[in-house]
């Protein structure tokens, strides 16, 4: 018996649906929406967002200090305003108070998830490794032997190329 493969994982599609789950007044920044994938490739998740990103909640994807997407400040602040979303006005600037308005999708919402990162066992509460060895209550992440190299280089990573230095 032979296993099919399974699909190709569409990383667009998945960011896009988890852009589509941040609820109103709320926010998540590029590293959050990779995070819930499995990934930690944010600026993957800013490029599906700069090129795919105009049908989806855009404003609701931010930059880590709490500021709008680049050049949509003007337009992101009037969905702000008409969400409630949580502000902090500085001296000569505003930025989204990240501390009341971050969200992130409910433990053990997998919505999105890279296939083979981590599976779940028949309970749901706890992840098996890579070698299938169940812990509980901790994501298992691929080791330096397990994927890539000494350094910590994953080629399976769209969102981290080596670096030259």
């Amino acid at each position: 018996m032979t296993a099919e493969p399974s699909p190709p994982f569409d990383f667009g599609a998945a960011v896009a649906d988890v852009v589509r789950s941040i609820p109103p007044g709320h926010v998540m920044t590029y590293g959050d929406v990779a995070a819930a994938l499995g990934s930690r490739a944010s600026r993957a998740v800013g490029k599906v967002m700069a090129h795919e990103g105009a049908d989806l909640p855009w404003w609701r994807v931010v930059r880590s200090g709490g500021h709008p997407p680049i050049r949509h400040e003007a337009r992101a602040l009037e969905h702000y305003r008409a969400e409630g979303t949580p502000l902090v006005q500085g001296a000569s600037a505003w930025r989204l108070d990240l501390r009341r308005a971050r969200w992130s999708p409910p433990p053990g919402d997998r919505q999105g998830e890279v296939p083979g990162d981590r599976q779940a066992d028949a309970t749901g509460d706890r992840q098996a490794d890579a070698t299938g060895v169940a812990e509980a209550g901790r994501a298992s992440r691929p080791t330096a032997g397990d994927v890539g190299d000494a350094d910590g280089y994953d080629p399976t990573d769209p969102g981290f190329p080596r670096d030259p230095f």
